[in-house]
């Protein structure tokens, strides 16, 4: 009588009174959580505990035990905004809650769940930070600057701490459940930051030391083009990625890594080496392909006719390119049919040329060409043999000559006069 006394102190109760199976009222501690069963009077700030009985209208409806049923507002509900509160409670859930209000005249019961979340998991996410534990949470919201998840409490996944690469477009990641750490914690300004950039990093870190455990030098194996850059492509060999250099990503110049693959291409890569030290994988694509001399073996013969583009003059001729990554020489003296002083005189890098193979050497890397060898020697003009001169005779001074006469022969000349 003693207890049913005080409730009829009360008038507003004196119903209640009458309905209740057994009287109990909760303890004035709110931590304690007063069981279903076991409610008889309800005050503002009572955590309670009881089962959603119905979900309509963005609102869930809760037995706890008492005269009527307590509601959940959508706002009330979760730590953050919720597109339909059924993927957030369901029939026959148990929950725990705060009585925010009471009402019996007009029998409004107003409950909240988040504020009982929201105290557990403050206390939760400090233990996961301390301890550096791993949890999982659902993407609820994609805004600016990156994602949001309900852990109990608003979490704020900064873009930067969403992967290890940039993303550009979150927006395929709502609904997502990540992986993630704790990064820092504010409960004053309500602040929680989380990474699943941080698990992915761990997870790559354990994985790499057990892939590079095996890899090897000259090792062949298949891998997935990551990402590229302007200095060559990642590829992914087994969950790390190595670098293939944009100098072995053919065997022709390639001018950027695009020109030669693309992401999400499957590539074969020979192993070039293997540093743990600094945790690098060199990689190769041109290694697992026929190199260019091996196609020149069967592509050209002594003999043939070929198109080439010099590439570089020197002073002792000119290397001319007849297949990607094949170069031969034309000597200074089988560029033209005159003489010439050097290559620059008549040729240019970049010109396209007609050159026959000459000699071709595949183990050596070799090839002899000729340009003149292409083109019909200029014909010469037909020098006239002249007759040899008669030799000069010289003859003497008349008047000498009749000296002489006279002085050998004297009178006798006089007779011929």
């Amino acid at each position: 009588m003693t207890e049913e006394a005080k409730v009829h102190g009360n008038e507003g109760a004196a119903e209640a009174v009458n309905e209740a199976v057994e009287v109990k009222t909760q303890a004035a501690e709110p931590a304690e959580t007063v069981d279903m069963m076991e409610v008889s009077t309800i005050k503002k700030g009572d955590i309670v505990k009881g089962t959603v009985v119905k979900v309509e209208d963005n609102q869930a409806y809760v037995d706890i035990g008492y005269k009527y049923d307590g509601v959940i507002s959508a706002r009330e509900l979760s730590s953050v905004p919720l597109d339909n509160i059924a993927d957030h409670i369901q029939l026959g859930q148990e929950v725990v809650c705060k009585v925010l209000s009471i009402n019996d005249n007009k029998e409004t019961l107003t409950l909240s769940k988040r504020q009982v979340d929201s105290e557990q998991a403050w206390d939760k996410m400090q233990e996961y930070l301390d301890n550096n534990t791993t949890i999982e949470a659902k993407v609820v919201d994609v805004v600016k600057g990156g994602l949001v998840v309900d852990v109990g409490v608003r979490g704020f996944i900064p873009a930067s701490m969403v992967e290890r690469h940039f993303v550009e477009d979150f927006s395929d990641y709502k609904g997502r459940t990540l992986k993630l750490k704790v990064k820092e914690i504010d409960k004053v300004n309500n602040k929680l930051i989380l990474s699943h950039k941080d698990v992915l990093e761990e997870e790559y870190q354990a994985k790499k030391s057990e892939v590079m455990a095996k890899l090897e030098p000259g090792q062949i194996i298949e891998g997935t083009v990551q990402r590229l850059t302007s200095f060559g492509a990642f590829v992914d060999v087994g969950g790390v990625d190595g670098l293939v250099h944009i100098s072995e990503l053919s065997w022709h110049h390639v001018e950027k890594a695009s020109d030669a693959v693309k992401e999400g291409d499957r590539v074969k890569v020979k192993v070039l080496k293997v540093d743990p030290a600094n945790e690098r994988i060199s990689l190769s694509i041109k290694e697992t392909l026929p190199g260019p001399w091996e196609l020149a073996g069967e592509q050209f013969k002594v003999g043939d006719i070929i198109t080439g583009t010099v590439r570089r003059l020197v002073d002792f001729g000119a290397f001319v390119e007849v297949a990607p990554g094949v170069e031969g020489l034309v000597h200074v003296s089988q560029i033209a049919h005159r003489r010439i002083g050097t290559p620059h005189e008549v040729l240019k890098e970049g010109q396209e040329v007609q050159v026959k193979v000459l000699d071709i050497n595949i183990p050596e890397k070799r090839i002899s060409l000729s340009i003149k060898e292409t083109e019909e020697a200029p014909e010469q003009p037909v020098r006239q043999e002249r007759a040899p001169k008669a030799p000069k005779v010289e003859l003497p001074d008349t008047q000498s000559l009749n000296f002489t006469l006279g002085e050998k022969f004297g009178d006798k000349l006089s007779k011929f006069k």
